[in-house]
């Protein structure tokens, strides 16, 4: 099933109060006996090699891009090797949400961390696998959203959907009784406005499931 693919507008148009929810809670099964999370990529500012031994865990890269598209609230949703990735954020404002099912799939992240949002118009969920999405793409979604382009938005590049996706406050208490391991997939394909934002960002539509995904 396809969505209609549209370009996001110049800039916000209003001020909608919208969290973010950070998936970091899997087990990384497919990138071996390490934790994929906490692998190394190149910092933001390009300061080191891609996995170089000079650059941040992953998840901690994923997060900082989050905080960096001026989200309201982020909250970081733990499960495998909960204690490790706290620390691999540690300074970082956001919060963090234990999910003792983590391992029945990313679907029950979702449903933790939608059950935990407070009084919001709107969430982006975001994965901590991905950490070469810009934070103007997070952007883009909150702009198209506030223009009233739809209630359900993923971040696309040339036509085709990625991650992250924005959620109307509409969307959460399906959002909440999601299952598996697709997390928010059917609920954006069964939202009568459901579209794709076009952000010219390659990096929404990588994430990395082995070692050799790197840059």
């Amino acid at each position: 099933m396809s969505l209609p693919v549209v370009d996001p507008p110049a800039e916000r148009t209003g001020r909608s109060r919208v969290a973010g929810v950070l998936l970091a809670a899997g087990t990384s099964s497919r990138f071996g006996e390490a934790n994929k999370l906490l692998a190394e990529v190149d910092r933001a500012d390009g300061s080191a090699e891609s996995g170089g031994k000079e650059g941040e865990p992953m998840v901690r890269r994923s997060a900082e891009t989050v905080l960096a598209a001026g989200i309201d609230d982020v909250l970081v949703v733990v499960g495998y090797e909960a204690d490790r990735v706290r620390e691999a954020l540690a300074g970082l404002d956001v919060s963090f949400l234990e999910n003792p099912e983590y391992e029945t799939g990313q679907a029950s992240s979702v449903r933790a961390g939608v059950r935990a949002l407070g009084d919001v118009d709107a969430a982006v969920f975001a994965l901590g696998d991905m950490p070469y999405v810009d934070a103007e793409s997070i952007q883009a979604l909150v702009a198209a959203y506030e223009d009233g382009t739809a209630t359900a938005l993923a971040a696309g590049n040339e036509g085709e959907r990625g991650n992250p996706v924005l959620f109307d406050a509409m969307h959460f208490p399906a959002l909440a009784d999601s299952d598996g391991d697709t997390g928010g997939k059917e609920v954006l394909f069964s939202a009568d406005d459901a579209a794709v934002v076009e952000t010219g960002d390659p990096g929404v539509r990588r994430d990395v499931d082995r070692p050799d995904e790197f840059a």
